[in-house]
């Protein structure tokens, strides 16, 4: 993150020009400002924050952002970098100017939300039970039957509740005052919300007089309701209150602090596979007093690795016998095995006709226009126009693998454009977005950089809840539209006005 003064920029021609994305090609898209209407007012829920950067001077806020900072290294708030021989552990740049979204914006993206999510669970079963959508020629048959994360083994397999994505992370993006778009959805293991919450709790510590003059709805409350949603999914040979356990792949995993975090927050116990064992198709943890049975496990382990006997037989990650435990109705997997399909960005641009299929309703959020490169017609079309679109793999994250057309030199566009001939099927390939923009913290003062949004979707037995906020990651480069840690991004404090 830049160490210079980070001073006010008012909403001056200066700033307008920063907002535009210039791109190779000549052409131009004017993002949208969460801060500043057109002509120079700000809007409503940036009111207050702006009189507040007035009143501050640029040594006092420079000296927070340096103690910010300061905390997150002292607290150990890391993630890993796979391949990168320079640094195994890498703190995620803080921005301490806050992204602000009023009540009224918030509850119509809940809405989406809950709407999205409800689809997603009722998608998977379908695929693993009775394949009406399959039968109704909505989504192809091969996407689901020749997709490497589709997993036969969850055929017919019953899970608790019948819920799925008992988490998920569900990446938003703004393009206007009225729209949110979604970018991406992830149901297998998604990442971040422990960022979340130290985000607020550093904020509350640094900026009380900040937080005076806003009522700010809580995130503080969300371990509380993932574990009410984890007890609630409990099978129901579950005796008593059901028990929980975290299960991580270990310290070397790029996302091992937020495993640790979250444990400890839900005061659960942190375990490795080693740790467990089945028995009678029961899964007991291993304790100084004994075996006790575990209900339920919030898996942050891939499906290959989560079994030895049933996926990859040289995991040294996974539990032997875990399948069985659960076929047996014995456990409850967080998020359920087999939930990679939903994960699949092809899979994704059939989103709208998946809402509209199960719930009947048109959906709330809307997708990015997206073209599928398994088709000719698509292909084709991507082919002549690599240079304006976004290039992304359909099993990729963390931005990596990707295209970004109008930021890229020829040779990549050209090597890019030899992947999709080779195999158009691991592509998709999207416009390239104006993000919107908020204020952030950068060397030169206050400028506008590109964010998104992670909010974090919790579904139970009964019940779809999800914290007022989320992760915001922020572009920190001008003009990038890369929003990823693993790519230099970093992160934001989300208030949501309590209305």
């Amino acid at each position: 993150m830049a160490t210079g003064r980070c001073g006010l920029i008012k909403a001056d021609a200066t700033w307008r020009m920063a907002q535009r994305l210039g791109d190779k090609s000549g052409s131009m898209a004017v993002a949208f400002d969460e801060m500043n209407i057109p002509g120079g007012d700000l809007r409503p829920a940036y009111q207050e924050l702006a009189r507040w950067l007035k009143e501050t001077p640029p040594e006092a806020l420079e000296y927070r952002r340096q103690e910010a900072e300061l905390l997150f290294r002292r607290i150990g708030i890391t993630f890993a970098v796979y391949g990168d021989s320079e640094s195994t552990e890498r703190l995620i740049p803080f921005d301490v100017i806050p992204r602000i979204m009023s009540g009224k914006e918030w509850a119509r993206l809940e809405k989406g939300l809950k709407q999205r999510v409800r689809a997603l669970n009722m998608f998977l079963r379908d695929i693993y039970h009775g394949r009406d959508i399959l039968r109704a020629d909505i989504v192809p048959d091969d996407l689901i039957f020749q997709n490497p994360v589709f997993r036969p083994e969850m055929n017919g397999q019953q899970v608790p509740h019948d819920v799925y994505v008992h988490i998920a992370g569900i990446d938003i993006v703004r393009v206007d005052a009225e729209d949110f778009i979604v970018l991406e959805d992830n149901a297998r293991t998604p990442s971040g919300v422990s960022y979340m919450l130290e985000n607020r709790e550093i904020m509350m510590r640094l900026f009380p007089d900040l937080f005076a003059r806003h009522r700010v709805a809580p995130v503080e409350r969300y371990p509380d309701e993932l574990l009410a949603a984890l007890r609630s999914v409990a099978p129901q040979s579950a005796s008593g209150e059901p028990t929980v356990a975290l299960l991580t792949p270990g310290v070397y995993n790029s996302a091992y602090y937020e495993h640790s975090f979250l444990a400890d927050k839900l005061g659960i116990e942190l375990v490795e596979g080693r740790d467990l064992v089945v028995k009678n198709n029961e899964v007991f943890m291993r304790t100084t007093e004994g075996l006790k049975r575990v209900d339920v496990i919030y898996r942050r382990v891939d499906d290959d690795f989560l079994d030895p006997l049933t996926f990859r037989p040289d995991s040294v990650l996974g539990v032997p016998g875990l399948m069985s435990a659960y076929a047996a109705g014995n456990i409850t997997l967080a998020n359920a095995v087999g939930t990679g399909i939903a994960d699949d960005k092809a899979i994704y641009s059939y989103m709208p006709d998946i809402v509209k299929f199960y719930l009947g309703e048109e959906p709330i959020l809307k997708n990015v226009p997206t073209w599928r490169c398994r088709e000719p017609k698509d292909l084709a079309y991507v082919l002549d126009n690599l240079s304006e679109l976004v290039v992304k793999e359909v099993h990729g994250s963390g931005g990596y693998g990707m295209l970004i057309g109008p930021a890229a030199t020829k040779a990549t566009i050209e090597a890019f454009r030899d992947k999709l001939k080779r195999e158009p099927e691991g592509f998709i390939a999207q416009p390239t977005l104006a993000l919107s923009t908020c204020p952030t913290c950068t060397a030169s003062g206050l400028a506008p950089r590109h964010v998104d949004l992670r909010p974090f979707v919790l579904t139970g037995s009964k019940s779809t809840t999800i914290v007022p906020g989320g992760l915001t990651r922020v572009a920190l480069k001008e003009g990038s539209l890369v929003v990823n840690s693993s790519q230099g991004g970093g992160t934001k404090d989300t208030w949501i006005l309590d209305e």
